[in-house]
């Protein structure tokens, strides 16, 4: 019986270990994508406890900061609310979270949390109902008084070379422009462009949101799409001289309905005035916004994140309570494959498709976009049109293997911009071993099947590349 989880933890083949603890493990982490706070970077929050830094809380606005992959393992060991979001004790929160993190056999949770237990703390031992008061004193007290336990000395162990994190168009990104500022900041910290708000306009908060982005530009109102293209590309500018290399669309699906310029400023008018705007409606307006964005990517050097298939917000109890992204969102089914190439295509009839990746939540897509990804390549650079990492609820051992196989036999693994945490959680950074494990697994594998040749150059070659210089290369770092 193998020891749980030991160094050699996921690697079952000489070729797989040899990868990973020469190649892989050491690599600078490239976090592309996530949703920490870069005020809390700048700031160098300290923690208190593990409750604080794996479960969070209230923020003083009445939201919820936190990880919602550990509230949704709570929930499903019958936890109260109150102990999963709510006020109780923090340590009698954390007991709550181990006694059902026992159950989590087969679930990544546990994997890694006992990962950031050894990367950041030095605990070998498994989280346990037995270990638990002894861990929490531990990791309290380091969290407390170790100097390489703030936020900035976790990212510097976690040898984090790039973090983009995701911001609005109308934020004032203060904080960014502080960090780089900062020469004690080591760490490129770059905002990413999110514009989702401008773009669901059959959403609820449109008018209003719209109303904020004029403000941001100077401007009372903005009276057609002419003018909130306009706003929009003013402010991608702005973050583009703060560094920004990526933009990230979370949608419910990907549309394309092009349209004149009349219908679709006819669009706005109706959702401005109150009206209800329908499917066809609102995709005519997404579809004339997205082609303008993708275009000012291109001319940006700004690489295009599409998340999509998503249904959101399921509880629709506690999401009037609690309010969105906190656990209740579920995989959906939407057939926009055809539409997101379509989208794609149009942008490259004039070579103004930007790098883009493409995230499906469903893994029924896994084999559409890697088929896609073929058709519109280009010689820009290697992989420019790339098939996302194993997002979200495919974040699993399983669910990254057959990301990359489905991308290993449709198309080229090794250009692959490889792993990104998508988390709310300083911690989260451990997830970065734990994909780098399973691919010097699978390609290990490979390797002494006979599948591909024993050639160190190219395999080191490849590893380096999805770990570090393919994502390096990519967003131009």
């Amino acid at each position: 019986m193998k020891p749980f989880m030991d160094k050699d933890f996921l690697l079952e083949t000489e070729t797989a270990r040899h990868l990973f603890h020469d190649y892989a493990k050491n690599q600078p982490l490239v976090d592309y994508h996530c949703h920490i706070s870069p005020r809390e970077i700048y700031e160098d929050r300290r923690f208190e406890n593990l409750t604080e830094v794996w479960l969070g809380g209230k923020n003083p606005d009445g939201s919820y900061f936190g990880d919602h992959y550990k509230w949704r393992v709570m929930r499903s060991n019958a936890t109260p609310e109150e102990y999963v979001t709510g006020d109780k004790p923090p340590y009698e929160r954390y007991l709550k979270f181990v006694e059902a993190l026992q159950l989590a056999i087969g679930n990544p949770m546990l994997h890694w949390c006992n990962l950031e237990l050894r990367q950041f703390f030095g605990i070998d031992k498994p989280l346990t109902p037995d270990t638990a008061k002894e861990i929490w004193d531990t990791c309290s007290y380091k969290l407390q008084n170790d100097p390489d336990l703030t936020v900035r000395g976790i990212i510097s162990k976690a040898n984090v070379a790039f973090i983009g994190t995701t911001d609005d168009p109308v934020d004032s990104l203060e904080w960014h422009e502080k960090i780089a500022a900062d020469p004690a900041i080591k760490v490129k910290v770059c905002p990413s462009y999110r514009p989702d708000k401008a773009i669901n306009i059959n959403k609820d908060g449109f008018v209003d949101y719209i109303a904020r982005l004029a403000a941001s530009v100077g401007k009372t109102e903005l009276k057609n799409v002419a003018e909130v293209k306009a706003a929009l590309e003013e402010r991608l500018e702005f973050f583009a001289k703060v560094g920004c290399r990526a933009s990230d669309h979370g949608l419910d699906y990907i549309p394309y309905r092009p349209a004149s310029d009349e219908e679709v400023d006819a669009v706005f008018a109706k959702a401005m005035a109150g009206g209800c705007v329908t499917t066809e409606e609102a995709e005519k307006y997404q579809t004339a916004i997205l082609m303008h964005l993708g275009r000012c990517y291109h001319r940006l050097h700004i690489a295009m994140q599409l998340h999509y298939s998503c249904y959101r917000n399921v509880n629709t109890r506690l999401y009037r309570v609690l309010g969105p992204d906190t656990g209740f969102d579920m995989i959906a089914q939407n057939s926009c494959g055809e539409s997101i190439a379509k989208l794609l295509a149009a942008l490259d009839e004039k070579n103004e498709c930007p790098k883009t990746i493409i995230y499906s939540l469903n893994p029924i897509d896994n084999e559409l976009i890697g088929t896609m990804l073929g058709c519109l390549q280009t010689d820009e650079m290697p992989g420019k049109i790339q098939h996302g990492s194993a997002w979200w609820f495919n974040d699993t051992k399983s669910g990254m293997e057959a990301q990359m196989k489905s991308l290993a036999n449709l198309g080229l693994l090794g250009n692959f911009v490889g792993m990104l945490t998508d988390s709310r959680s300083f911690l989260s950074y451990a997830r970065h071993d734990y994909f780098r494990r399973i691919l010097c697994n699978l390609i290990g594998s490979w390797v002494e099947n006979g599948e591909y040749p024993n050639i160190e150059e190219n395999l080191k070659r490849i590893v380096e590349g999805i770990c570090y210089t393919n994502a390096e290369r990519y967003f131009e770092l």
